[in-house]
């Protein structure tokens, strides 16, 4: 059924949780998972400033990949670069060019008003996206040794 599933992280650490509902889902159909990060830029005057360094970028999507080629799923990865507006077009687009019939995304969990400023990545996307869409939940942090709640 999903045989070509993108799973979409950015480097706030939310998209573990969407790369192992890919990993799952892909292992259980024999499909394959590409995952995809957009650098996003913005328009500060006339210069275009980069939110964040390729270094960086590069290693996440590594490390990601790696992530679900340990875990037994085929993987690959694209980095693409988007003004902070055009996130969620670049996200369908690489979807669309991926020819993917499932899109997993980690929703960022913020208060309405906060997301009425600066509205979802994953609501833009959910709502103009042609192909199904899975938010996956981000995965509570492990408690240490030692560490009491």
């Amino acid at each position: 059924m999903f045989d070509r599933i993108l799973v979409a992280i950015d480097p706030n650490g939310s998209g573990r949780g969407a790369l192992r509902t890919a990993g799952a889902l892909a292992r259980s159909t024999g499909g394959a998972v590409r995952v995809l990060h957009v650098i996003p830029t913005t328009v500060a005057g006339d210069t275009v400033v980069r939110l964040e360094d390729d270094t960086e970028a590069a290693t996440l999507l590594r490390e990601a990949i790696d992530f679900l080629r340990t875990e037994g799923t085929e993987a690959d990865g694209r980095l693409v670069r988007a003004l902070t507006e055009m996130v969620p077009s670049a996200i369908s687009a690489a979807a669309e060019e991926f020819e993917a019939d499932l899109l997993v995304l980690s929703p960022r969990h913020r208060g309405a008003f906060a997301a009425l400023l600066h509205p979802r990545v994953s609501d833009a996307v959910s709502h103009a996206s042609t192909i199904a869409v899975l938010l996956a939940p981000e995965e509570p942090a492990r408690e240490q040794p030692g560490n009491q709640r």
